[in-house]
Formats: structure tokens, C-alpha cells, sequence
């Protein structure tokens, strides 16, 4: 009975610790020749399974400079790249990540070389950081899995490397989510609306699209009438696009209240929230407290509530937020410190300012708000103040406008010490020519003669 519990404890401790286990490695070749090179692939091949990968790769190195022509010479650079990523740590993928590059390169038509991609993108997909961290991996797992779905659309990584897609831009869109919703909750309403219709341009199938489509819509509803119909544009995004969201009916209500046209639900999307609520995955229990509380110091991002459908290499983008939407800023003419490239603007504004109700720079004694019309026109007073002249003119600018005027004031100040420097050097100069002159100068009948008063003194 002892022997049994001892043999039982032994196989759950080695059951517990796979590592402790030589793993197999996935692309030997299968092939009982004798000759050297397979010798030496089979020797690297044993190093590698149990670990021992500098070892593997002396070998592997020794047989692709020895037999260059031989015809494992290509599973030999790719077991290279495969000892790389199995030994793991930031140089030893990036070094992987080299290896795999280069047997693409010499390879393309390989079978191999779409596991290699595949690879590549794995290893920023593992080194993925949380939303609101450096999002460098990401972007880097984005481009590579993109580029493995388009150049190799058959192969047999296609449906786990789309998923992958997915969960990249889940972790992408959520960092631009929680910048949006900060902007959001602050009032700055040019800056939500700039982020948030990026986001959803560009992350369709992102979990919260219509939590941010439906910000998006307030951002522009409280920039005042004249954003009306952009609102409604993102409302009706909502009904169309998000059938089943919580915004949906709150959505239709809006239109309607405006007398905005009521788009019907997208059959296709119905389907795809119908199959994501079913596939999503549910935390819910003791072990979603669990899962919260490791969150916080587990460096790896959390993608459970990433969507299982829709396409996506696939983005539909309207066009962009046009500068008569959210007018550009502009200041009075100057040279800013920051390269910041100024000109003069007189009349009325063009575009339609987000904010109506609140003043673009701060109100002083004597100055009209932003929404009003300037009280004195630009041409009238060519070195008045800049944001005096142009309503949207923002703090930024006014600040950059004063501090070219202290400058140009300290230019003037410095210009005029020089010139009074200069004329008094040319005083004291013309002052000193009659000593210069060789002949002496005669006494002068007219200058009056010396005090006998005063003591001669020699």
C-alpha cells in the first residue's frame, strides 16, 4: 500500500513539473540514413529536446558550415531559430525572432516557413503588455499575424492566428478605450471625439465598440445643435451595427426624439453578438475574485472578453473627423519656441467650434468670451493680441503669443543697451583725437587766465 502512495505521489509531482520531462521536438526528420549530416541533425535534435540548446546549436552550426549542400540544411537553420525560442528571455526571442526572418527569407516556399511566421508573431503575442502599458509587442503581433493571414491564406495556423488577431486588438482598442473614456469623463470633448472615432473606425469588433460609440455621441450631442446630426450618425451606428447593446433602445429614443431616421438591425451583426454572447467566456464565482486579484500583478494582459467572429484584417473606416467638424486652432502670427507655424486670422471663424457654451481661453477684464464675436478685428490692430482677434483661439496659444512678445521686447531692450554702448565708445574716441596729433596746440588769446587764488602745483 506504501509502495502504491509513494509510485502515485511520484507521477503527480512529475505530472506537476512537465518541464522536468525532455519535450519532444515537433519537426524531426523522420529518415533512417547513416550519413554524417543526419547524424549531426539527430545529435542536435537529442540536445534540444532536453534542453541543452547551446550544445544543439554548436552542433546545428557544425553541420550547416560542413555539408552546406546538404538537404537538411534548411531544417537545420530552422531548428537554430526553434532553440531560440525554446530557451526564451528577451534576448533569446529576439534572437528567434532574427533566426526565423532570415529562413523565411531563403525559404519562402517551404511548409516551414509558415510555422516560422507564425512563430515571429507569437513572440510579441507573449510579450504583450496590459492596455494602459507600452504597446509595442502589440502593434508588432498585429502586423505579424496580418501579414501570416495574407501571404499564407490556406495554412493550418489560419484559424488560431485570426483569434490571436483578435485578442491583439481587444488589448490595442482597450488602451485607446481608456484614454477616450478619460476625456470623456473630463468634458474635453475634441479630444474624445478625435479618439473615440478612431477607435470604433478602426476596431469594429472591439468588446466595448458601442459603450464607445455611445460616448462618442455625447461628446458631440453637449458640443451643442450644430453636432446634432453627427450624434445621430453615431446612434445609428448603435442600432445598426449593435443590435443587442444596452445603448440600443436608449439609441433609438435619441433619434427619434430628433426626427433622425431609425436604421433596422444588421442580420449580421445580430448574428455575430448572438455567437459571441454564446462563446464568450463567463467569470463569475470565487474564481472571477481570484482572477481580479492576480490581474493586478500579472503583467500579462486580460483578453477573455474578446469577440469570436467577424474579420479581422477587415476595418470598415468612414472618413475621418474633417477640420470642419473640430476647427483647427489658430493663433495670431508669431514664431513659436516649439515649431509651432502661426498665421493671422480676421472675420468670422469657418467652422463649427465643439464647445459654444464654454470660452476657449480663459475670460479676463475686457475680454469677449469664445463664442462671441471679437470686438476688434485683426486688421484694425495688427499687433494686438492674437487670441483677441480669433475666438477659437486656445491658453496654448495666447501663452505662446505673450512669451514672443517678452522676447521680442528683451531683443529690443538688448538692441538699444548695444547702441548706446556703440555711441559712447565713439564719444570717448573723438575725445581722445586732439592728444594723438604730433604738433602741439597753441595757448588760446581767449581762455581766461589761471586762478591766482590756487597754489601752482608742480
Amino acid at each position: 500500500m506504501k509502495k502504491t502512495l509513494v509510485a502515485a505521489a511520484i507521477l503527480a509531482i512529475l505530472a506537476a513539473f512537465p518541464g522536468c520531462k525532455a519535450k519532444k521536438y515537433e519537426n524531426p526528420i523522420a529518415n533512417d540514413s547513416s550519413q554524417p549530416d543526419k547524424a549531426l541533425f539527430d545529435n542536435a535534435v537529442h540536445d534540444l529536446e532536453h534542453s541543452r540548446y547551446e550544445v544543439a546549436r554548436l552542433t546545428l552550426q557544425t553541420m550547416i558550415n560542413t555539408y552546406p549542400d546538404s538537404e537538411y540544411l534548411a531544417k537545420a537553420k530552422l531548428a537554430v531559430a526553434d532553440s531560440w525560442y525554446r530557451q526564451g528571455g528577451t534576448s533569446g526571442l529576439a534572437q528567434a525572432e532574427i533566426e526565423y526572418k532570415d529562413f523565411i527569407t531563403f525559404f519562402p516556399n517551404m511548409e516551414e516557413a509558415v510555422e516560422a511566421q507564425y512563430k515571429v508573431a507569437m513572440i510579441h503575442y507573449n510579450q504583450m503588455d496590459k492596455p494602459d502599458r507600452d504597446s509595442t509587442h502589440a502593434r508588432r503581433a498585429e502586423m505579424e499575424f496580418k501579414e501570416l493571414l495574407q501571404n499564407y491564406p490556406d495554412s493550418k495556423f489560419n484559424a488560431e492566428a485570426t483569434q490571436r488577431l483578435r485578442e491583439v486588438q481587444e488589448v490595442l482598442a482597450s488602451g485607446e478605450f481608456e484614454v477616450g473614456r478619460v476625456y470623456y469623463i473630463k468634458g474635453a470633448n475634441r479630444a474624445a471625439v478625435l479618439r473615440l472615432s478612431q477607435l470604433v473606425n478602426n476596431y469594429p469588433y472591439f468588446s466595448q465598440a458601442d459603450n464607445a460609440l455611445w460616448m462618442l455621441g455625447n461628446s458631440f450631442e453637449h458640443g451643442g445643435k450644430d453636432f446634432r446630426d453627427s450624434a445621430a450618425t453615431a446612434y445609428a451606428r448603435i442600432v445598426k451595427d449593435y443590435p443587442l447593446s444596452t445603448h440600443a433602445d436608449d439609441a433609438k429614443a435619441r433619434l427619434v426624439q430628433w426626427g433622425k431616421p431609425v436604421p433596422a438591425p444588421d442580420p449580421g451583426a445580430l448574428d455575430r453578438m448572438k455567437y459571441d454572447d454564446a462563446h464568450r467566456e463567463v467569470k463569475s464565482g470565487p474564481t472571477s475574485y481570484v482572477s481580479r486579484a492576480l490581474n493586478v500583478v500579472r503583467g500579462r494582459p486580460d483578453v477573455s472578453a474578446t469577440t469570436h467572429s467577424g474579420d479581422p484584417t477587415k476595418f470598415h473606416q468612414p472618413p475621418p473627423v474633417t477640420p470642419q467638424e473640430i476647427p483647427t486652432v489658430t493663433a495670431g502670427e508669431a514664431t513659436g519656441t516649439a515649431g509651432v507655424k502661426a498665421e493671422v486670422v480676421t472675420g468670422e471663424p469657418t467652422g463649427k467650434v465643439m464647445n459654444p457654451d464654454k470660452p476657449a481661453t480663459p475670460t479676463a477684464p475686457g475680454t469677449a468670451p469664445a463664442a462671441t464675436t471679437p470686438e476688434k478685428p485683426a486688421t484694425t490692430a495688427p499687433a494686438a493680441d492674437p487670441s483677441a482677434s480669433n475666438p477659437t483661439s486656445t491658453p496654448g496659444r495666447t501663452l505662446d503669443s505673450a512669451a514672443n512678445k517678452k522676447a521680442q521686447a528683451a531683443l529690443d531692450k538688448k538692441n538699444a543697451e548695444e547702441k548706446k554702448k556703440q555711441e559712447k565708445k565713439k564719444k570717448k574716441d573723438d575725445s581722445k583725437k586732439p592728444a594723438d596729433q604730433p604738433a602741439a596746440t597753441p595757448a588760446d588769446p581767449n581762455k581766461p587766465a589761471a586762478d591766482p587764488g590756487k597754489p601752482n602745483v608742480r
